[in-house]
């Protein structure tokens, strides 16, 4: 009786690698359930900044109502008036956000281009809409208002994306890597300052700068832009008329207390709301600065009253996930295998962590009162659903992202 050699052709076959042999599985194979959605080596989404959403989301809602109750009682006859509005559009941003986290993100590089023309359309519209506080921002709707600015946002960072992985080898050309880009900026601000809209200008810009820098394009450029951009700046703010609205602004960030009852008030109550917070508070809910004294706490000054009530720490614990939820979304970025949705993921996240830096700028009078909101925390229904519409495609591009711990 012979015996099989152990390195003969007709032993068994090796078992495959159990990681290979599970990719080769069919779909409906797979392990699935609620644990899986939030599995990121199984397909799911990342925990770490779901939690940090969600967490972000609650604090800003808690304070949106300690914040907004003396104004909503006084002006709606209604103490629940904003929380009840901001909650509904929360779970909708919720749900959407979800529902969006589970859909192939790279569909939205095949609708780029139609999601700048419906941006430019809505801007174009929203300038015959009628003004509300002197100014045409909102498109109203029976049930909401739609904010097209914020729109606008969102289609700078998935085009610019788009035109950046088109252009991957030609970005350091002015004919593909700034011509199209400036175009679509200069487009965008004519329509937003129009409005007018400063800060919406400004985020605009900024978000555009930053994608391009990431995208690839020349440093020198950005220089020759902030040389160009410094002088033409400089030139319209000398010229009597122009500019009219910016220079009010500037008037009364470099002396709030030369206008105090008018101009200045708003910086001013900011100021004594935040000096009144000292270390630990006076606790949630015993804001004295939100009776009447800082006008609309609940929208672009609402974290004037977080560091009243919650004080130094307070707002350093709100700032910490701020931060965490920036690093985690930069993380998504860089480990995803496709440039289209690193490049989405990385913008999507800095516009988070620009809004939030100038919101804090403003309301601490470090630059001019431009008007803009904090991530999560300020009234606003159309533009929580639109952040919470962007959380979810980060979280859909951390599906395809190669995350490990760190």
């Amino acid at each position: 009786m012979s015996t099989r050699a152990l390195g003969s052709d007709d032993r068994l076959p090796r078992r495959q690698n159990p990681a290979a042999d599970r990719q080769q599985r069919p779909a409906s194979h797979r392990k699935k359930g609620v644990l899986s959605f939030f599995n990121v080596k199984a397909g799911g989404v990342d925990l770490t900044f779901l939690i940090l959403v969600l967490l972000l989301l609650t604090i800003g809602l808690i304070m949106l109502f300690s914040a907004s109750f003396a104004n909503a009682l006084y002006y709606r006859n209604n103490s629940y008036a904003f929380i009840s509005n901001q909650l509904v559009f929360a779970t909708v941003g919720v749900v959407l956000m979800l529902m969006i986290s589970t859909v192939n993100y790279k569909v939205l590089e095949r609708l780029a281009w139609l999601i700048m023309g419906v941006s430019i359309l809505l801007l174009i519209v929203v300038l015959f809409c009628p003004p509300i506080n002197n100014a045409r921002r909102w498109i109203p709707l029976p049930f909401f208002n739609v904010q097209p600015s914020e729109i606008a946002k969102f289609a700078v960072v998935i085009v610019f994306a788009h035109l950046a992985v088109v252009n991957q080898h030609r970005m350091d050309t002015f004919r593909y890597g700034v011509l199209p880009f400036v175009t679509i900026l200069a487009v965008l601000a004519a329509l937003i300052v129009a409005e007018p809209h400063l800060s919406g200008t400004i985020l605009v810009l900024a978000i555009g700068a930053i994608m391009m820098l990431i995208g690839g394009t020349n440093m020198k450029w950005f220089v020759l832009a902030a040389i160009i951009g410094v002088v033409l700046i400089g030139i319209l703010i000398m010229i009597p008329g122009v500019l009219e609205y910016a220079q009010e602004r500037l008037s009364t960030w470099r002396d709030p207390f030369a206008d105090p009852r008018d101009s200045g008030f708003q910086t001013i109550q900011s100021l004594f709301a935040i000096g009144s917070g000292g270390l630990m508070g006076v606790g949630i809910g015993n804001s004295r600065q939100k009776y009447l004294y800082l006008p609309e706490p609940q929208n672009d000054f609402i974290f004037s009253i977080v560091c009243e009530e919650l004080g130094f720490v307070g707002a350093s614990f709100i700032l910490i996930l701020f931060a965490l939820l920036i690093w985690r979304g930069f993380v998504i970025g860089m480990r995803c295998k496709d440039r289209f949705g690193a490049l989405v993921a990385v913008g999507l996240t800095a516009q988070v962590g620009l809004q939030t830096i100038l919101n804090i700028m403003v309301v601490t009078n470090t630059i001019p009162n431009t008007g803009v909101s904090l991530p999560f925390f300020s009234y606003g229904g159309s533009s929580l659903v639109m952040l919470l519409c962007q959380m979810g495609v980060v979280l859909a591009i951390s599906r395809q992202a190669t995350m490990e711990k760190i």
